[in-house]
């Protein structure tokens, strides 16, 4: 079971600028303390026709479109055709990529959105990763520490799995769906393709192709 949670199963990787980064790596989770300085040597490689600075170590596409009343702290990266909406918090450690949304009063630290994704309304999305066309409905929440502060592990399959990270929110793989009003405790992993059910509190690993309901039911997604 731990296989699926390495980066090769969860995503494909031809839909980010964070490709460099992550081929390196086994598990997304490995890519967390590295995002900042990766988006700084990255950024200094954008094209000036494509991308403008807009701060320090803040590069945002000349495409991408950022409403009034938002808040973005380097080092980040705004991808083409993006959508920053009004109330926007980005707080740093952020690689946004094309096509995304940025919702009203959702905020961004320390995570890596591929093209695609969404977080579209009231959402806290920290150190996570969200994958191609990735999806959390309005109010649901990556939690990335743990009560105790101590490192957080992912369960699965009645194993626990080490992480190291003290602060580890949600790795979301290509087309997740979060439903609204979900929260996302530290250590959570969702396979690509898997639904989650509105209102819920998940904790560890949801295979691939799944629908989370509650804890203990988990049900195939099966072709209509």
């Amino acid at each position: 079971m731990k296989e699926d949670m390495m980066i090769a199963r969860l995503y494909d990787l031809r839909g980010t600028l964070a490709r460099p980064l992550l081929e390196n790596l086994t598990y997304p989770w490995e890519a967390l303390p590295l995002i900042g300085s990766f988006i700084v040597e990255l950024g200094k490689t954008l094209s000036p026709a494509e991308y403008e600075l807009r701060g320090e170590n803040i590069w945002v596409a000349k495409s991408a479109k950022l409403y009034p009343n938002i808040y973005i702290a380097g080092p980040a990266i705004i991808g083409p055709n993006t959508e920053v909406r009004p109330g926007a918090f980005i707080r740093g450690n952020a690689l946004i990529g094309a096509g995304c949304v940025v919702g009203n009063s959702t905020e961004i630290k320390n995570a890596i959105l591929f093209d695609g994704a969404q977080a579209p309304h009231y959402n806290y999305i920290g150190d996570s990763i969200l994958g191609c066309k990735a999806h959390t409905g309005a109010g649901a929440i990556t939690s990335n520490l743990k009560q105790d502060h101590s490192p957080v592990t992912i369960r699965t399959d009645g194993e626990r799995v080490e992480t190291a990270m003290r602060k580890f929110g949600a790795m979301l793989g290509d087309h997740v769906e979060i439903g609204c009003g979900s929260v996302l405790n530290p250590g959570t992993v969702v396979g690509r393709g898997a639904r989650v059910y509105p209102l819920s509190m998940v904790r560890g690993f949801v295979p691939a192709h799944s629908i989370y309901k509650r804890a203990g039911e988990i049900a195939e997604i099966r072709d209509a």
